[in-house]
Order: C-alpha cells, then structure tokens, then sequence
C-alpha cells in the first residue's frame, strides 16, 4: 500500500478490488487504508474456508479504525526479529519442548563464541542482515532509527518531538534490561512539554506507547504470583527493543566496543535471550516476565504458560560463580512460593553464553543461549 501514494486512495474508495486475486492474498501496511479491514472482515464472512487474507502492517492503527474486533475472523500475530535458532546460529539440541516435558538433555560445543554475540548483538535479528554478511548494521540501523521517527510515527496518530523521542530512545537503550521508572527516563530524555514538570508520567509514558504502537519496544511485565511471606513484589517493569541490535545502534555499540565494555554486554547479552524466549514461549502460548521483590530478589524471565505451569530463567553470560549465584537466585524464588506454585515449576534454569547444556546436582538446569529452540 506504500509502493504508490495513490494506492491508499484507491483502497478506501475500491477496497473490493484490492482483495482480488489468489489466496491467500498479502495486503502489506493495510493500516494506510484502514476501511480495507472491515472489506476483509465482510468478504470472509462471504467466502468458506481459512486463511484467506494476510493484512501486515510496520505500526499498530489506531483503536478506532479496528473497533469491529473481527473474533472469529482474524488472527493477530506479531512478527519479531529472527531468533537465533532461525538465524542457524544455534545447534537447536535443547529444545523449550523438551523442558516443557521435563525429559533430559545434555549438549556440549556448538553455537556461537562471546565474540560471535558481540556481533549477533549488534546485526540483530533482521533477515536482511542475516542474508547478507557483507551488508553494514549500522547503516541499516541507523537508518532504521532515522526512518522510525520520520516517518513511521509521523504516519500515526501519536504527536511526538523527533529530537526528544531520539533522547527517549538512548535512555531506554542506557537502561535495557533494568527496571526504570517513568520518571528517570523523563528526567534522562528531557521528555516534558512546556510548563510541565520533570515528574510529568503521561507524556513519558505516551511517548513509550508510541514505541510500542510502531514495534519498536516491548515491555516486560512484571511476574504477579502467590508467596508464602509477606514480602512485597515490585510491579515496575522492564524495557525491551524488539531487537537489542536497537539499543546497539542507538549507543553506537560496535562489536569491539561490547567485548570491552562487559557491564553494557551483559544487559544486550540478557536482551538477546528476552528476544528468543519471547519467540519461543509464543510457539507455546506462554508469556514472559520478571521478578523482584523488595528484598532485592531478581529473577530475569519467568514464562508462565496459561494453565498455570511455569520456568524460570536467570540470565549469566558465563563465569562459575555467576551460574551459582543465578541458580540460588531461582533456589530462593521457588521456596518462597506457595506449595501450590511451587508444584507447577517445570524447570529452573541459567541461560548463558558458553557450550555446555546439562543439569545440575541442585536440579537447576544450565543451558546455552546457542543451543536452545522452541
């Protein structure tokens, strides 16, 4: 719908025509014409059968233009950035499968090097750039960054400052991975309207929306379950790109750099493996949290699956230590809950960046980001 400007015209005035053709027929940024959705949804009503139409779009509509829901019509899907198991990057010998079933694996070698991630890291998932190894992710993503705030939210209905929302996008790059508040990235982005004050939350929190409407970032909530103490949970959630390649780009992150900078490379390293868990946990429909409570106990994913049943991810790149101290982290968790939740834990386990898959004496499970898959 982008390839001439006179298309969306065309679509509003003649959507009947737009929908002819072999099926199933793809409507790419149908949102540009946004009555070709309520065209579909009457022409699947008029036809048999399933999959008929395929609407894709670089940004969410507005509520309005989709307030007939389409149930039983429309599936919604999201498409993400290509995980390392659909980029071939990694062995696939640990499947999410398997530790849903609770069967035991082991994997030793394969899958990339610290300086292979550095580099996956800042490549990012996008199929033009894993197709294309001489092709420069900083021109693509630079680009890409330029491209969002020109255009992409200039075609929304979200009224934004280009210059503060580029601020926007560096403080939540500084802050990946971390739980933050509204108000520090207010402060760090400088994102207030006139005669407004620093502490102003809904103009912080429009402009993540914004983000969120165009698929640039994605928030991880935080984990709500039931404890056996009283200890409070801290509800603030965590920020991600839809690809730490984003977050990469916009601190001007190079491969060296990362291997130089460890601190920085963890956070994107932990970025990564939100990215693919969130890609797995889909295949599945589970969902990915966090967890922190007031006692400074963290806990870097969590995929609960709807009946209830869940595992819970600590994210090292490597290192013994760091392993033993993620998995009394997990240890900690799991004694603090209910019986009840307790019972439902599938698996616990550290994601890292080395070669070994296996399981642990403790039961914790120590699995490579290289060798996982759905």
């Amino acid at each position: 719908m982008d390839s001439s400007p006179d298309l969306p015209a065309f679509a509003e005035t003649s959507p009947s025509t737009i929908m002819q053709g072999d099926t199933p027929r793809l409507i790419d940024e149908w949102q540009l014409a946004p009555t070709i959705w309520n065209a579909v949804r009457h022409e699947v009503d008029e036809r048999s059968g399933k999959g008929h139409f395929i609407l894709t779009g670089s940004a969410t509509p507005a509520d309005d233009i989709t307030r007939h829901s389409g149930a039983g019509r429309f599936r919604r899907i999201l498409m993400r950035p290509m995980s390392l198991a659909e980029s071939n990057e990694s062995t696939r010998a640990v499947s999410l499968q398997t530790i849903i079933e609770k069967q035991p694996f082991s994997a030793f070698g394969g899958g990339p090097t610290v300086e292979s991630y550095a580099h996956i890291i800042v490549r990012g998932g996008w199929p033009a750039l894993v197709t294309d190894p001489t092709a420069e992710a900083s021109e693509y993503l630079d680009s890409y960054l330029d491209d969002m705030t020109r255009v992409d939210l200039a075609a929304t209905d979200q009224r934004v400052d280009p210059a503060r929302m580029n601020a926007l996008v560096r403080a939540l790059a500084r802050n990946v991975s971390s739980e933050v508040t509204l108000q520090k990235l207010a402060a760090e982005a400088d994102v207030i309207a006139p005669g407004q004050g620093p502490q102003d939350r809904g103009t912080i929190r429009r402009y993540l929306d914004a983000l969120e409407r165009i698929f640039v970032v994605e928030e991880q909530p935080a984990w709500s379950t039931h404890l056996r103490s009283k200890v409070r949970m801290r509800v603030q959630p965590k920020w991600h790109f839809i690809d730490p390649s984003l977050a990469a780009a916009a601190l001007q992150a190079s491969p060296t750099r990362l291997v130089q900078d460890l601190n920085t490379f963890g956070f994107l390293f932990e970025s990564l493996a939100i990215r693919d868990l969130r890609i797995y946990a889909e295949l599945h429909r589970g969902n990915v949290y966090h967890y922190r409570d007031e006692t400074g106990l963290e806990v870097d994913a969590i995929i609960e699956f709807r009946d209830g049943r869940w595992i819970g991810f600590e994210v090292k790149m490597g290192g013994t230590e760091h392993i033993n101290k993620a998995a009394t982290s997990l240890l900690k968790l799991k004694n603090k809950l209910t019986e009840e939740r307790a019972a439902q834990n599938l698996a616990l386990v550290v994601l890292t960046a080395g070669e070994i898959s296996h399981t642990r004496n403790d039961g914790v499970s120590v699995i490579s980001l290289g060798h996982l898959t759905a």
